[in-house]
């Protein structure tokens, strides 16, 4: 058997945050869903049955949340520093698909959310 491509994902993160353009936006938040799938080597956790040897979701969980404490006026700015930070905590992860939706954007429209989605590649990989 072998492997040709592997991610590790988190699906459906749910937080409440405070970023946006408008005053009231950073004063009372929004919810937001957060979906990252991450290329990653699983290989040798295939094998070895250790967290140690693949890219923990708790850990990339963690990244996520803290930067969506951190408040932006764009929701674009949030995903480029998810991104850097998981690189930066995960060097062998070779790429990332981030989806951020605001639930309820402040647009007078009748949505299920607007957003972004990124498709990074990581350039220590390449």
């Amino acid at each position: 058997m072998q492997l040709q491509q592997s991610y590790i994902y988190i699906k459906g993160i749910r937080l409440h945050a405070y970023h946006g353009v408008l005053p009231q936006e950073r004063l009372t938040g929004n919810e937001y869903l957060i979906d990252l799938m991450v290329e990653y080597p699983v290989e040798t956790a295939m094998l070895s049955d250790r967290v140690e040897d693949t890219m923990s979701y708790a850990d990339a969980f963690e990244l996520v949340k803290a930067e969506m404490k951190e408040p932006s006026a764009l929701i674009e700015h949030v995903a480029r520093r998810i991104g850097e930070a998981v690189f930066l905590r995960f060097p062998k992860a070779a790429s990332l698909v981030l989806r951020i939706t605001k639930q309820n954007p402040p647009m007078g429209a009748s949505c299920d959310g607007a957003g972004v989605e990124l498709h990074l590649i990581n350039d220590k990989t390449v």
